[in-house]
């Protein structure tokens, strides 16, 4: 009899067809994320689950299902899911790292150069009918990418990819990390410097950090009026690392020149929320690792790692790696 399994979100075909073959699966058909009563009373006969960053996965989820034994996560992150919870009732918590870096890496990159060459309001320019001239010496104006100087916050694995795309287009790179990497120094030329230092002499200031009680709007109005009122700032890493009310304060009154964002403190974002009607912001819907290869790559760790799990193996990219000293790997 194969083990039961909720899914919170259809994945990619490629690794819900490996699950199929091994699980039960119990699949939620919504795009929308379902609400936590729901995935109380979908998760109470199952082994298994499958959940991403929007799911409250808490120790009320998990007492309500007594037969759980591993939490699947297709996302890198995994703020989402009470580890603690999960490693004192001996549930496994995996997650899908490693095989977004340079897609992330290729949009927050590809997000700068949209913000700092006005890509967006370019296209609304043309397609709205306002282009009636057929060039202008101060049409469009925007700002060098090449040469500038590129402080990036968090020097992991994405932070590091950005910084080597970053070497090709002649920047100076400067990071800030509460750990020293010295490869990554060696390899573009990039500069350990304290936040400060960061933040008052970068041109573009790029986030890569996890979130963490300590990185809690670690970007607030102190740190942005630190910014030089030409920089900008891109965030592809988590929403609530910037103080969004600060930053559209910071972008409203010219405290810096502009911002690209891919997360926000609440997603969706609400159609109300004044930073929408900025010109000076690029915002994205949550897309940074949104390639067809990507995505279909985080399905197959996911099913990979269920598939060990079944096995009695331990999975290969598991999170809470204590749970093995509560219980064994398997569903026996």
């Amino acid at each position: 009899m194969k083990p039961k399994l909720f899914m919170t979100r259809e994945i990619p075909e490629r690794g819900l067809k490996k699950i199929r073959e091994h699980f039960e699966v119990d699949l939620w058909p919504e795009e929308a994320p379902p609400p936590k009563d729901v995935i109380i009373e979908r998760v109470k006969d199952k082994d298994a689950l499958v959940s991403l960053l929007t799911d409250p996965i808490d120790a009320e989820v998990m007492d309500a299902a007594p037969n759980l034994r591993i939490i699947s996560q297709y996302a890198v992150g995994f703020d989402n899911i009470d580890v603690k919870a999960a490693t004192e009732r001996g549930i496994y918590v995996t997650n899908t790292p490693g095989v977004l870096t340079e897609t992330v890496a290729d949009f927050a990159f590809a997000l700068l150069l949209a913000v700092a060459r006005r890509v967006v309001e370019a296209d609304h320019y043309v397609r709205s009918g306002q282009w009636k001239v057929a060039w202008h010496p101060l049409m469009m104006l925007g700002t060098d990418v090449y040469g500038a100087t590129l402080g990036i916050v968090g020097m992991g694995r994405i932070g590091q990819a950005v910084a080597r795309r970053a070497k090709g287009f002649g920047m100076k790179i400067l990071y800030y990390d509460v750990v020293p990497r010295p490869e990554i120094e060696e390899e573009v030329g990039a500069k350990r410097v304290d936040l400060e230092t960061l933040l008052k002499e970068s041109d573009f200031v790029s986030l890569h950090v996890p979130l963490l009680p300590e990185t809690y709007h670690m970007i607030g109005e102190k740190e942005l009026r630190m910014m030089k009122p030409t920089a900008f700032l891109v965030n592809t890493a988590r929403g609530k690392v910037v103080d969004q009310k600060a930053l559209y304060r910071a972008l409203k009154e010219g405290w810096i020149a502009g911002a690209a964002l891919d997360v926000f403190e609440q997603e969706p974002i609400p159609p109300d929320d004044p930073l929408l009607q900025l010109k000076n912001v690029v915002l994205a819907p949550h897309a940074a690792s949104a390639s067809i290869e990507t995505r279909s790559k985080m399905a197959d760790i996911v099913a990979e790692n269920l598939i060990a799990f079944k096995e009695g193996k331990v999975p290969p990219t598991l999170v809470n790696k204590d749970v093995v000293n509560v219980r064994p790997p398997g569903f026996g």
